[in-house]
């Protein structure tokens, strides 16, 4: 590489640098526990993308970028060793009976608030899924408090059609989000 070309590659990196930092800082901090953590992801992304060879390849820089940190922070996820598992699930979601109510847990420390940011986030991937009418009942009833009647009398539906709707919702939810418990039993 000619040092013209060079000089224009550093200097297509800094615009990006420039450009994307805060941005992408912002998004990384709203989902891993510490400021510190947060810098060093965007130190990695910033590292990754100054050794592509060819940048002209990338489609989309800010689609490339955020892709990349949030691999990044779900690699740092994966990489924490000091959360344990079993303090976590209960006997009874290893028995496939229910989830474990994570959310009542008042203080787990930054794993936890973390494990908890990413748990919603893949919720909300899952619900995004289901077909419109389960997706509402599951989320009036465990999001909003509605029973299951007060469901059927506001949308004049049978309860058994409301019941089997939400029954439909948790075992789509369960099989999406079992991968996540999974993995955080082999921490």
């Amino acid at each position: 590489m000619n040092f013209a070309m060079q000089k224009a590659r550093q200097h297509n990196i800094v615009s990006i640098v420039r450009e994307y930092s805060s941005k992408l800082l912002n998004f990384i901090r709203g989902r891993v526990g510490s400021n510190e953590d947060a810098e060093d992801i965007l130190q990695d992304i910033w590292y990754q993308y100054s050794n592509i060879i060819d940048i002209n390849e990338i489609d989309s820089i800010s689609g490339w970028l955020f892709r990349v940190a949030r691999n990044k922070i779900t690699d740092r996820y994966r990489k924490k060793k000091d959360l344990l598992a079993e303090d976590i699930l209960s006997e009874k979601y290893e028995s496939g009976e229910e989830f474990p109510d994570l959310f009542s847990i008042k203080d787990g420390g930054p794993e936890m608030k973390q494990f908890k940011e990413l748990f919603w986030e893949e919720l909300m991937n899952a619900l995004d899924e289901l077909p419109e009418n389960q997706r509402q009942v599951f989320i009036w009833n465990e999001l909003e408090d509605m029973t299951l009647q007060e469901i059927a009398d506001a949308t004049n539906e049978k309860l058994k059609t409301i019941i089997s709707r939400k029954g439909y919702a948790v075992k789509h939810l369960r099989k999406r989000l079992g991968d996540l418990y999974e993995e955080l039993n082999t921490l």
